[in-house]
């Protein structure tokens, strides 16, 4: 189990200044507005997660409190966890929560007013610097139940850079083999994760009679224009990997993709049930 100075990602050390700081960069990752694309059991997953870092704020921001946990950590005592149920609400990045009124007199109160330009400037830059993990988690597993319903039962070779890996099992029934597909999710889709992407991909097991759609996911995604001048640039290499390659950016904030004209028509579908999961 995490003590409280490893879910805020600080030392025992740290400031009083550094933990509200690592409190809203911590909470901010879970806030209902980050989470509210995802589904129920992640949304409930980050709620539960916002109330262990309420939790550990409210503690190691009392000094009395504070100075007890530490002597639990330095004896090597069990030390309490937040067994609380999770809020119904994420607790606002804007205002953290203000201490128990038991708080003993002298600890210092949390401020309520709108935190400076510093610390939300630190905020927003971490937010947009890269995804949670949540998020991925929550991406790449709604991802891998859309291939379970469109393909049932599939390969999963493991190849670099890549979350998933599907080569469905063709049925007896057609004589055309099934396309693979390949997920990524990364933190931003830009011309730069497309060709390093595409020269990943180009490393899979040579089938000459499979298409490869690549699927890159992330909550940013550059304009479509520059994604299709991207896309036409890596068309110009070669395909080791046999067959034809198919790049698709997906935004996962609201699923919206840019497919491009030869795309299969297995790509239109994974994105239907991804937007219907």
């Amino acid at each position: 189990m995490k003590t409280y100075y490893e879910m805020l990602d600080v030392t025992p050390t740290a400031s009083m200044d550094e933990i509200k700081r690592a409190f809203r960069r911590e909470i901010a990752k879970y806030h209902p507005d980050k989470v509210q694309h995802l589904g129920k059991e992640f949304q409930e997953i980050a709620a539960v997660k916002a109330a262990e870092l309420t939790q550990s704020y409210k503690t190691l921001t009392d000094e009395t409190l504070r100075a007890d946990y530490d002597a639990q950590l330095e004896t090597g005592e069990p030390t309490a966890a937040y067994h609380a149920a999770a809020p119904a609400a994420v607790p606002s990045t804007d205002a953290p929560p203000r201490p128990p009124e038991a708080a003993r007199p002298g600890a210092e109160r949390v401020p309520t007013a709108e935190p400076d330009a510093s610390v939300s400037s630190s905020v927003f830059s971490q937010d947009r610097a890269g995804a949670s993990d949540l998020v991925r988690k929550a991406t790449v597993m709604r991802f891998r139940q859309a291939l379970v319903s469109e393909f049932g039962n599939f390969e999963q070779p493991p190849l670099q850079g890549f979350q998933i890996t599907c080569i469905p099992k063709p049925p007896f029934w057609k004589l055309k083999l099934p396309s693979r597909v390949l997920g990524r999710f990364t933190d931003h889709v830009d011309a730069a994760i497309l060709a390093e992407s595409w020269t990943m991909a180009s490393r899979m097991k040579p089938d000459k009679q499979r298409d490869l759609c690549v699927f890159l996911m992330a909550p940013k995604v550059a304009p479509a224009r520059d994604l299709a001048m991207a896309i036409a640039e890596q068309k110009r290499k070669p395909m080791p990997a046999g067959g034809k390659l198919i790049m698709v950016p997906v935004n996962t904030v609201n699923w919206a993709a840019h497919i491009p004209t030869d795309a299969p028509d297995v790509v239109k579908s994974l994105l239907a049930r991804l937007k219907s999961g």
